[in-house]
């Protein structure tokens, strides 16, 4: 066993045997405040201190040991984004970033994700309906027991411009809690002519903007967010928008999408399962892969795809920060093979070689 899984079997077998303590790290009294009183009210969770600024969150994690940590993006001294990188070179430990919904936050809050904090939730708003912190408990304790991306030293090498393959099927991929990073992994490894390939994962709507905007410029492929009627073309990478809508494939045999404005799907909007759902009539010309992440969203809707002839994969449990998204798809005898996040990429380019109608060897 390595030294890091040593770490988290540790932290998850304590994590496990009482509540989850949890740190609380923002410059805002007021708004340490009202974390703290909603967390409060969940009996799995311990508050057990707060912190104004990034040398009090040094003292904190000494001193009390928490399991996880929620974090502010933007504090005074030093930002949340430095902070957090000299954490996880330090003292590696689950941190969900709080953020606001400006443009640079999000594209922060994104940089954060990828550099492995386990979650990104928004701050509230003036206006904003429902309980603020809606779900933060929930979110918590999955992070107390999530696997920790350790950061490396060397990127990804760049892949060729042009392969040359012949890929005849599209990929579609579900991802949620930890797949910020292994969609980056996972794009790393397409080629410029890849394979139409659409992506939901689960954020609020300007975190996707500021997602695709990260993307495009360091894969190959070109990566954006999706329009209603986009038509599905090899080398383009079409990312779930979010806000008030799923994307769907279009009913019939063509190859577009449509942004589908309706209520939640399996609790989320964007939904995994409502873009599998919708690709159940093309089964057979879909490579389906689902990532790490909280909950059962794919999951049947892989299980559906699998039926009518796609090639299923999913994030195996050593690779996932977060294995439940893909447990629930291979309860429901939704995966075809199980796959490391190195190798991922790699095996979604092979499967959409695979002839129409055929299953891989």
């Amino acid at each position: 066993m390595s030294a890091q899984d040593n770490r988290y079997e540790k932290r998850a077998l304590a994590a496990a045997s009482g509540p989850v303590r949890t740190l609380i790290v923002d410059d805002s009294r007021t708004m340490r405040g009202l974390i703290r009183s909603v967390l409060e009210r969940d009996p799995r969770i311990e508050v057990v201190a707060e912190a104004g600024g990034a040398s009090e969150a040094r003292d904190a994690v000494n001193a009390h040991q928490p399991h996880v940590m929620t974090l502010d993006i933007e504090m005074p001294s030093m930002s949340g984004l430095e902070f957090l990188d000299r954490l996880m070179r330090h003292r590696p430990m689950p941190v969900v970033m709080v953020s606001t919904l400006t443009k640079a936050g999000s594209a922060i809050a994104i940089e954060a994700l990828a550099k492995g904090a386990v979650e990104c939730i928004q701050k509230p708003t003036i206006g904003q309906s429902g309980a603020p912190f809606a779900g933060l408990a929930d979110i918590l304790v999955a992070a107390a027991n999530a696997r920790i991306k350790l950061p490396t030293s060397m990127a990804p090498p760049r892949p060729v411009s042009q392969s040359g393959r012949q890929f005849q099927r599209m990929c579609l991929l579900g991802g949620s809690t930890g797949a910020v990073d292994a969609i980056e992994q996972i794009l790393a490894r397409f080629p410029a002519d890849c394979p139409p390939t659409l992506i939901t994962q689960h954020m609020p709507e300007p975190f996707l903007a500021s997602f695709a905007a990260r993307l495009n410029p360091i894969v190959a492929p070109t990566v954006r967010l999706a329009r209603d009627g986009d038509e599905l073309r090899h080398g383009e990478v079409l990312i779930a928008p979010g806000g008030a809508y799923h994307l769907n494939m279009q009913p019939g045999f063509g190859r577009r999408v449509s942004l589908f404005e309706g209520p939640k799907v399996s609790g989320h909007r964007p939904s995994v399962d409502s873009m599998f759902q919708s690709a159940c009539h093309l089964g057979d010309q879909i490579v389906a892969g689902i990532l790490t992440g909280m909950g059962r969203d794919g999951a049947e809707g892989m299980a559906n795809l699998r039926s009518k002839g796609a090639i299923t994969l999913g994030q195996s449990r050593e690779s996932c920060v977060v294995f439940g998204m893909p447990r629930m798809a291979g309860e429901m005898d939704g995966v075809d093979q199980w796959v490391d996040l190195d190798a991922f990429g790699d095996a979604l380019l092979k499967a959409a070689e695979t002839p129409v109608g055929a299953k891989p060897r």
